[in-house]
């Protein structure tokens, strides 16, 4: 993709004020209030919106280009899906027209119920248990059927395109763009067939502590189902870990103690960690360059892309693989 097709996909310019207010007044067929109040995203435009009737909705505006409309429809089904099993989600509100994935130009958007709570806090036994019944039934719920059109977390789909991404967009340095590439391809062809046969399912895929929110009164709720991808299950666990496996071993057993009341973990799997991270570290790589692309470069660190910091990605990179190729647990 050229620099000018990135720069229209990704423009958000349209998305005035008033533009979004009228767009939230025809969906729910209610008078907004004044209130437009942007909220922090890096990919997508979000925004808190008040009604005249005194609640508050939180307007979604998704990044052009990004999903294809099947995509996007795949993060809402799963969270009404979620949220119609009695697991604690977020679920898209519904316009007049009973649809909850909406039209302005060639800007997809969605609202959600204004939901307040705090963070993750530092979690004992019992609740690492309570996060890990949380995460199998989302699990269970996912495994009941395929999306049309998400991400498969797999070196050879996923982080192929990834890499070639990168090293298209001509934002690696020439003195380290072969080690680069050669290191990302390295890693492909190492963890590639520790993917096969796995079992596969909807995940969250960016289930991190930022994306669990407590409630009081309600419980912990997940978050921010953008990423939305089909993987193995381990994927949604390992994030949330404190440390690596060898250190956070008595936080894993708590959590599968919970998951495994509600979805079968397979423990074999626990194989895939330090590949998924070393697919994490590409793929956080990948969404700067997204950045890059986006005109967000400013919220980079100031060295991104600096030659200095391609050199540290390779020595990152190639920890990665040591810790792949001799695996403690």
């Amino acid at each position: 993709m050229s620099e000018a097709d990135q720069a229209l996909v990704a423009d958000f310019s349209a998305l005035t004020p008033d533009t979004v207010l009228n767009a939230v007044e025809e969906v729910l067929g209610e008078r907004c209030s004044n209130l437009c109040r942007p909220l922090n995203s890096y990919i997508n435009r979000v925004y808190e919106i008040g009604l005249a009737s005194g609640e508050t909705v939180i307007a979604k505006f998704y990044r052009p280009g990004r999903w294809s409309r099947d995509a996007l429809q795949d993060e809402l089904d799963f969270l009404q899906e979620l949220s119609a099993a009695e697991v604690p989600v977020v679920p898209p509100i519904a316009g007049r027209g009973g649809t909850v994935l909406h039209a302005l130009g060639p800007i997809w958007f969605t609202l959600f119920p204004k939901k307040g709570g705090r963070a993750l806090d530092e979690p004992d036994a019992a609740i690492w248990s309570q996060l890990g019944r949380l995460i199998g039934r989302m699990h269970q719920v996912g495994a009941q059927r395929m999306p049309r059109d998400r991400i498969y977390m797999d070196p050879l789909d996923s982080t192929t395109d990834q890499v070639e991404y990168i090293l298209d967009s001509g934002l690696v340095s020439p003195e380290h763009e072969a080690q680069y590439e050669d290191i990302c391809f390295d890693l492909i062809d190492l963890t590639a067939p520790l993917f096969e046969d796995v079992p596969i399912l909807r995940i969250h895929a960016d289930c991190h502590a930022g994306n669990i929110l407590y409630r009081p009164g309600e419980g912990f709720h997940l978050l921010d189902f953008d990423d939305l991808s089909v993987g193995p299950a381990v994927q949604d666990l390992w994030l949330i870990l404190p440390d690596r496996l060898p250190q956070a071993r008595r936080e894993l057993d708590w959590l599968l103690n919970g998951y495994q009341l509600f979805y079968d973990f397979p423990m074999e799997t626990l194989t895939l960690i330090e590949p998924l991270r070393a697919m994490r570290f590409i793929h956080y790589t990948a969404w700067c360059v997204r950045q890059k692309a986006d005109g967000g470069f400013s919220r980079l660190a100031p060295d991104w892309g600096s030659s200095a910091f391609w050199q540290q990605e390779i020595i990152d990179l190639d920890r990665q693989r040591a810790e792949i190729t001799s695996p403690r647990f």
